[in-house]
């Protein structure tokens, strides 16, 4: 028998989910739970609680999951050109 603020939270888990097309990782942020938390309930026990919203769910996590490598490429570049600018203005000062 689940709980009644687990089962609470897996509805409003899952509905941010469907509503935002967040990932595990901002939910979980948004939350204050863990992404292990967010992913069993989403994965587990919304299957018992609401089927249909469930692969709808489902769906989201799947196009974050396919599109995940173009967000951590896009991360990598920002992250460089970050540095890159933070190099140019400290060789820049010292002429």
């Amino acid at each position: 028998m689940m709980r009644d603020y687990i089962w609470r939270r897996v509805l409003e888990v899952s509905e941010h989910i469907v509503r935002t097309k967040a990932t595990v990782r901002e939910t979980a942020r948004v939350f204050g739970v863990s992404k292990s938390t967010v992913h069993k309930d989403v994965t587990e026990r919304l299957v018992r609680v609401n089927p249909l919203l469930a692969r709808r769910v489902k769906r989201v996590l799947e196009f974050n999951k396919a599109e995940r490598h173009i967000r951590g490429g896009l991360a990598t570049r920002q992250k460089y050109l970050t540095e890159r600018t933070t190099e140019e203005k400290g060789f820049l000062s010292r002429m």
